[in-house]
């Protein structure tokens, strides 16, 4: 390996002179550069990619912020705002020499507002945080990530996240009011307002799922809802994924309105039991099927009933009501805390984010044990069956040089699938790295150039987590380098 190739694997050191002046506006302690630090921010939760950064930055406050976004711009130093990197897109990433600017610290919830049923956050809150907060005045937040009790919602907000309970609430975009913004120059602007028709050019809805690629959300006001007055949680355990599936397409084709409806195979269900997420699920099913439906007391009992009817139909194993609300919690315990469970089963993870009708759920899920049968890879499924997102999961050793090739090869094929059945590359984890090269067999090149005309109108300049989430032209997509702890001998 050549010297400048070795320099551009190790990541470029940020300008003396450079550093100094952000740590003028941070402080000495919140600027980090040394290699320790810098290898904590070199991927997110997808460590398909890694590229270390020249400097992360920790800003305390909007004016902070502002300020270092400021002084990036000037020096033409590419940058990218960052919270709790559990994305799983290769999102937060910047190429070589550039900076991130981790914002949690900005994690102040500014204002609650049970009377207008808003609040308005700093986007380091966490994402349990706020509902936590909003509780006491009978409301919540609604999107629910598995990853909410450390998710930041800043990086919802980027993203678009979903989560279980996204098939009655909808998702992130359903729930920003408005955002105040700073762009890549450092000039601040209010997008949205009070409702969600506040905004005539919708900047508020472009903003959400952009991948932080447009501005850089300072402060987010988000709507809350009300605590439901009862809940009912059902437990289908079923003999395989088909059957779930085909129960799920009933539900929905009934016009039942659950608020989650969520699948586990076995794998994923063996996993969970075996870890400290144990929930006492059925180790013997193919898959589980979690319904959860929620509203007025006096409805519930009878809505859970017509549920129950339908699963019934397709001959569960098990088929039971949790009985008080640690019941409840178990369950979802089990169902959240699948992803971490995951981890002890391989020392690398992919976690796939495609979409299908979900007319098509069985068809898709009946295609990826296919996959997993012809690449000998073994997958796990979870899955938000209600709104048709699936999440195929890769454990794997990258170690292994044909085995993660075969990773990308499989999870390639169950996407391209996915576009097959009418489909989408990704329902909350975005395109990132992961998903830039399908971007061209979903949108035709006309639509791929309006995305970047546009995105251009906002960062000229292209500092603001350039090219994530569109086709990379291949100078930026080298600088990302795949496995690459590995094939550093860094193992």
């Amino acid at each position: 390996m050549s010297s400048a190739a070795a320099a551009s694997r190790r990541g470029r050191p940020l300008a003396a002179a450079l550093a100094a002046d952000l740590r003028r506006i941070v402080g000495h302690r919140r600027v980090l550069d040394d290699p320790a630090s810098l290898a904590a921010y070199e991927s997110d939760a997808l460590t398909l990619y890694r590229c270390r950064p020249g400097a992360v930055v920790l800003p305390g406050d909007r004016d902070e912020l502002v300020a270092c976004v400021r002084l990036l711009h000037r020096a033409g130093i590419p940058f990218a705002a960052r919270g709790a990197g559990t994305g799983l897109s290769g999102g937060a990433l910047v190429p070589p020499g550039g900076v991130i600017l981790g914002l949690a610290r900005m994690d102040r919830i500014l204002e609650l507002n049970p009377a207008e049923r808003w609040a308005r956050v700093e986007p380091g809150v966490v994402n349990a945080e706020l509902s936590r907060a909003a509780a006491p005045h009978g409301l919540r937040y609604a999107p629910d990530p598995a990853s909410q009790a450390v998710c930041t919602l800043g990086g919802n907000l980027a993203e678009n996240s979903g989560g279980p309970q996204c098939f009655l609430h909808g998702m992130t975009a359903q729930h920003v009011l408005e955002a105040e913004v700073v762009l890549a120059d450092g000039r601040c602007e209010r997008w949205g307002g009070p409702t969600l028709e506040s905004d005539d050019l919708d900047l508020r809805g472009f903003l959400v799922g952009s991948e932080g690629s447009v501005a850089i959300a300072s402060e987010i006001r988000l709507r809350l809802v009300p605590l439901p007055e009862a809940v009912a949680t059902l437990l289908g355990a079923f003999a395989d994924l088909h059957a779930a599936c085909e129960a799920v397409a009933e539900v929905v084709a009934a016009g039942l309105r659950p608020v989650a409806m969520e699948v586990m195979d076995r794998r994923a269900i063996r996993a969970v039991e075996a870890s400290v997420y144990r929930a006492g699920l059925p180790t013997d099913a193919g898959a589980v099927l979690i319904v959860e439906v929620e509203g007025p007391a006096a409805r519930i009992p009878e809505e859970a009933a017509e549920v129950e009817e339908i699963l019934e139909r397709h001959r569960p194993l098990r088929l039971e009501r949790a009985a008080n609300p640690a019941e409840r919690a178990a369950i979802w315990k089990g169902r959240k805390g699948a992803g971490g469970a995951m981890g002890q089963l391989a020392p690398d993870s992919l976690v796939m984010d495609g979409v299908v009708p979900r007319s098509r759920l069985a068809e898709i899920m009946d295609f990826v044990l296919r996959v997993e049968e012809e690449s000998g890879l073994p997958i796990a499924n979870l899955f938000h069956a209600g709104d048709g997102n699936i999440h195929p999961h890769f454990a794997y050793d990258a170690r292994d040089r044909e085995q993660a090739r075969r990773v990308e090869e499989a999870a390639t094929r169950i996407l391209r699938r996915c576009l097959d059945l009418g489909g989408s590359l990704s329902g909350e984890h975005g395109i990132g790295l992961e998903k830039e090269e399908l971007l061209a067999e979903q949108f035709d090149p006309p639509t791929l150039e309006l995305m970047r005309r546009v995105r251009r109108a906002f960062d000229p300049a292209g500092l603001l987590n350039p090219d994530k989430g569109l086709p990379l032209p291949r100078g930026c997509a080298e600088a990302f380098h795949r496995h690459r702890r590995y094939r550093d001998g860094r193992a």
